[in-house]
């Protein structure tokens, strides 16, 4: 579906994203997180088509973007702000969109409005932010596009819709056999409907996580001890610390999980109770630790 190869790009003078690459398979929903300012936006924006990258080439289904921008016909970028829809009625949106994308259907459009009670006789102006989040949500899934980007698509919408926003991209993904890619903070929500997380750190892909993967690769547990013995345990490479309280530690053990076990289990702990891995710890642990601010 969508192949990134060594895709680098500068502002200014500075390097904003540097030798980036990844693939994306049809039918598959891919989270992008990062501390702020690492390049996910800027990124988004390359595969959107907005943006020409320095280096690097973006392919969707083997077709250069570049040299074949047509292919944009393909896709849907939802950036984090519609302000400049402003002055746009609905009626105005659907003849801009029914422009731009042959496929876009009308009748689908206007029976998700009725379905999550959005006014049709408005203009953006008076919505909401959780209400333009939503419309161009339901604008992007009506344009019958492969590849669809969100760019924090669920800010301003409230908990009930959130839910049914995300099951309708599932249904949309699994039924059309579409590609999403979704940058978020929230990385719980993530957690629940994606496929893979992409973690940018320093202007590159850290790493790709298969969600399906996170239970057998990593295990975090609580621990105490009667002394401080944890600190010799945990001078090793697969272990990290992500949080102390007293004597309660939290670790992350991300390889030799049985064996490292083994060794909290032979030194008598008071405590040693094992806790679900969450994409936030994983954030955590690759990304910077706890001074993160979303």
């Amino acid at each position: 579906m969508l192949i990134v190869r060594n895709l680098s790009k500068a502002i200014d003078g500075k390097t904003i994203i540097e030798d980036v690459n990844f693939e994306l398979k049809s039918g598959s929903i891919t989270g992008l997180v990062g501390r702020n300012g690492v390049g996910k936006t800027t990124l988004l924006r390359i595969v959107a088509g907005i943006l020409d990258p320095d280096h690097g080439e973006v392919l969707l289904n083997n077709v250069n973007l570049s040299i074949y921008p047509h292919t944009k016909q393909s896709m849907y970028y939802v950036p984090d702000s519609m302000s400049m829809f402003n002055g746009y009625s609905i009626k105005e949106l659907v003849l801009l969109h029914r422009s731009m994308y042959k496929q876009f259907d009308q009748e689908v459009f206007y029976n998700w409005l009725d379905r999550f009670q959005l006014p049709t006789n408005r203009t953006l102006r008076s919505f909401s932010k959780g209400m333009k989040a939503l419309l161009f949500i339901i604008l992007a899934l009506s344009t019958q596009a492969k590849l669809i980007i969100l760019d924090e698509p669920t800010n301003g919408l409230d908990v009930i819709v959130k839910k049914q926003v995300m099951q309708l991209l599932i249904e949309e993904v699994s039924e059309r056999q579409i590609a999403l890619i979704i940058s978020s903070h929230h990385l719980q929500e993530l957690e629940k409907i994606t496929d893979v997380v992409m973690m940018m750190k320093d202007t590159r892909i850290d790493s790709m996580i298969r969600i399906e993967d996170v239970k057998q690769s990593f295990k975090k547990v609580q621990v105490a001890f009667e002394d401080m013995v944890i600190h010799s345990l945990i001078d090793m490479e697969h272990v990290e610390v992500l949080s102390q309280v007293g004597r309660v530690t939290t670790l992350l053990i991300k390889s030799n999980v049985a064996h490292t076990i083994c060794i909290l289990q032979d030194n008598q702990p008071l405590l040693l109770e094992e806790l679900p891995v969450t994409i936030e710890d994983l954030f955590i642990s690759r990304l910077g630790g706890n001074d993160y601010v979303s």
